[in-house]
Formats: C-alpha cells, structure tokens, sequence
C-alpha cells in the first residue's frame, strides 16, 4: 500500500472515530489468497458461462454465411475483448481434466477460509475499513500489458465477492498528483443500511465528496 493512500484512510478512520465510532484491529489471515482464489473461480465461471455464448439468442452476432459453426467462430473472436479472452483461457485450463482439484477445488477451499474470516471479524465488530485500492487511480490502460498487476489492484475489494458481503466505496482524499483515494466499508451480509448510515456520517464530517480529482 502505498504511503498516500495509508494515510487518506487513516485520516479517515480518525474522522469515523470523531463522529462516535470505536476502533478495533481485526485479523483477516486468509485474505492473502484471496488474489489468486478469486481470479481461478472468476476466470473458471467465465469460462464455464461464455462457453455458451453463440450469438443467436443475444448479444453480438457476426458472419453466418458459411454456416453455423462460421458464425460462432466470428462472434466470438470479435465479441470478446482481450480480457475476456484471457478469462476464458485461464478458467478452461483451470477446469481442465487433471487440474480441477490442484486449482479450482483449493481457489473453493480459500474462499470457504476467507468466509470464515469474516464471519469471525464481525464477531467483534459492526464495519470493516480498508482502502479501495492499494495505490491511487492509474491511468488508462496503464497496467493492460502487464494483467498480473492490474489484478493485483484489486486486493482490498476482490475478498469482499469472494465472502459474498456488503461493501462500497467512498471518496477520502487525493495523491500529491491529484488522483483519487478510495475509502471502502465492509458490512454484515444484507446489513447495508449500516453501511450506508457510516458513509453518510463520513460524508458530512468531511468534504471530499465535494472536490474533482485532477484528470489532466
């Protein structure tokens, strides 16, 4: 985590703590798989969901004219971007004969961990507060070359999915360059309101909500 962002969502912790709030350390040990697991069950469910993905029901529709097996070879080589494809090849060797278990069936067992890691945290606490990313926003496409890195930004939220909870993004702050700094509340499961009722008492104790990041 990068030192501007540490010190956007401390600055914020401290005005949560203004407003009434009580802080506790909690302990999220799993969390560390939760990059690899999610990007071997996401890849895994795309792959498994797109490989049924024709172009006759719905959605783009190319070529045709030699045939059915011509047009789902068209539409899917232009209807899916190079992400999606990426996807697709990551989750198919994932789900491959001989791989399921090594890959799949752990990404499932890391989640399950992941899970209880939570359930365990809200033992002890109504709100989770981590950053929405591990460095400011980045320009476009900067990180498209190298995938890994562009996962890798998606740290803090990607667990979130994998435990199936609540969560959403607030603005608190901005780098010395003028990009923006996210703020993320973790709740209960179906326990939005709390979250909700956090985020707008941090939105009337600061005014970044108010201000425009630096886009040029």
């Amino acid at each position: 985590m990068q030192p501007e962002v540490e010190r956007g969502v401390r600055d914020a912790i401290d005005a949560l703590k203004d407003r009434g709030a009580q802080v506790t350390p909690v302990s999220l040990p799993h969390t560390e798989y939760a990059v690899p697991a999610y990007y071997l069950i996401a890849t895994a469910e795309a792959s498994s969901n797109l490989a049924r993905y024709d172009g006759v029901r719905y959605g783009v529709r190319k070529g045709g004219d030699a045939g059915l097996t011509d047009m789902y070879r068209k539409t899917r080589l232009n209807g899916f971007g190079k992400e999606v494809k990426r996807r697709i090849l990551l989750g198919t060797y994932a789900l491959s004969a001989g791989y399921y278990d090594a890959y799949y069936g752990k990404a499932q067992a890391a989640r399950t961990m992941t899970k209880q890691d939570f359930e365990e945290a809200f033992k002890e606490v109504d709100l989770i507060v981590t950053p929405v990313t591990p460095t400011p926003a980045f320009k476009l496409g900067e990180k498209s070359e190298d995938p890994l890195q562009m996962y890798l930004s998606d740290i803090f939220t990607i667990s979130v999915n994998l435990a199936g909870l609540p969560a959403m993004a607030l603005p608190c702050g901005f780098s010395k360059t003028g990009l923006p700094i996210g703020l993320q509340l973790i709740g209960r499961p179906f326990e939005e309101d709390t979250i909700l009722r956090a985020a707008r008492a941090y939105e009337l104790a600061t005014n970044w909500r108010t201000k425009k990041p630096n886009i040029r």
